[in-house]
C-alpha cells in the first residue's frame, strides 16, 4: 500500500500538475493536496484523434476539483492543451496569480497507441510525439521563468515510463517520446541546479486507470514472445495511481532534497530484469 500522507510536507506550496482530470494526475492532485498544498490542474478534457480510449472530460476535471476542496484547499482548473504552449503558459500564469506562487510542478500529460514501428501512421508518430515530449517541454517552458523569478527553489517531476528507460516493443512512438522525456529532465536537472530547483523523473510499468490500449494486447496476442518483455518481478499484476502519486509525492519534497537528475522506477522490478 502507499505510505499515507504527510499533511505537514507540502502547507502553504502550489503544485501544477497536467493531465489532472482523471488517473494519475487526479491521485496526484489529491495526495499533494491531503499534504497541504493548494493546486493548479490542467487537462485537454478531449478525445485524441489516435486513441481508442476515451479521452478525460470537464466532468472529470471538476471531479478533481471537488476531490481537492474537499480536503479543504484550493484548485484552479483549466481546459488546457499541452500541446498549445501560448495557452498552457497562459494557463498556469494565471494559477499562480490566483493562487501567489509556484512550488511544484508535475508534467503527466500524456497517451499512447500502439503498433509495429513500421507501421505507425505519420499521424499516429506527431500526435505520440507532440502530446508526450512537446507537452513536456511546453509545460517545462512555462512554468521554469516562474519559479527562477519566485527565488525559492522547488522541483519539477516528468511522468515518463518503463518506456522512457527500454526499447518496448509495439510502442516505438511511444519509447522515442518517453526517451525524449527522459533526456529533457536530466538536462534541466543540470541546468536549474543552481536555482535549487531540482528535476526528476518517474517511470510507471503498467498503472490501472481508464488508459487501456487494447491495440497493444491484441498485437501481444498475435507475438506472445513479446509478452515476456513486459512482465515484471513483483507478482502484482499492475501499480495503483495512488502508488505512482506516492512517489511523486516524496521526490517533489524536501525529504528528496539531494535528490535530482534521477529516473525512479516505479515497475514492479520490471527494469531489474
Amino acid at each position: 500500500m502507499p505510505s499515507a500522507p504527510n499533511s505537514r510536507r507540502y502547507e502553504g506550496q502550489v503544485v501544477a500538475i497536467t493531465g489532472a482530470a482523471r488517473g494519475q494526475g487526479r491521485s496526484e492532485a489529491i495526495r499533494f493536496a491531503a499534504e497541504g498544498a493548494d493546486i493548479i490542474a490542467m487537462d485537454i478534457c478531449a478525445d485524441l484523434p489516435t486513441t481508442r480510449y476515451p479521452g478525460a472530460s470537464v466532468r472529470d476535471l471538476e471531479a478533481t476539483a471537488h476531490a481537492v476542496e474537499e480536503l479543504g484547499r484550493r484548485i484552479i482548473t483549466s481546459v488546457t492543451d499541452v500541446k498549445d504552449f501560448e495557452a498552457l503558459n497562459a494557463d498556469l500564469i494565471a494559477g499562480v496569480m490566483e493562487l501567489g506562487r509556484l512550488d511544484v510542478v508535475v508534467a503527466n500529460a500524456g497517451m499512447t497507441t500502439a503498433a509495429r514501428a513500421w507501421e505507425i501512421s505519420s499521424e499516429q508518430w506527431r500526435e505520440t510525439i507532440s502530446n508526450n515530449l512537446d507537452g513536456a517541454f511546453h509545460t517545462a517552458k512555462a512554468a521554469v521563468p516562474i519559479m527562477i523569478q519566485q527565488g525559492t527553489g522547488g522541483a519539477i517531476v516528468f511522468t515518463s515510463s518503463v518506456a522512457g528507460l527500454t526499447g518496448l516493443p509495439l510502442l516505438a512512438d511511444y519509447v522515442a517520446a518517453k526517451h525524449g522525456v527522459t533526456g529533457l529532465a536530466k538536462t534541466l536537472a543540470n541546468e536549474l541546479a543552481p536555482h535549487r530547483i531540482r528535476v526528476n523523473s518517474v517511470h510507471p510499468f503498467g498503472v490501472k486507470t481508464d488508459l487501456i490500449v487494447h491495440e497493444l494486447f491484441e498485437l501481444l496476442d498475435e507475438q506472445p514472445e513479446l509478452g515476456a518483455l513486459y512482465v515484471g518481478a513483483l507478482p502484482d499484476e499492475a501499480s495503483h495511481a495512488d502508488d505512482i502519486a506516492a512517489a511523486v509525492a516524496w521526490i517533489a519534497s524536501n525529504e528528496a532534497r539531494h535528490v535530482t537528475g534521477v529516473q525512479l522506477p516505479i515497475d514492479l522490478g520490471r527494469t531489474n530484469r
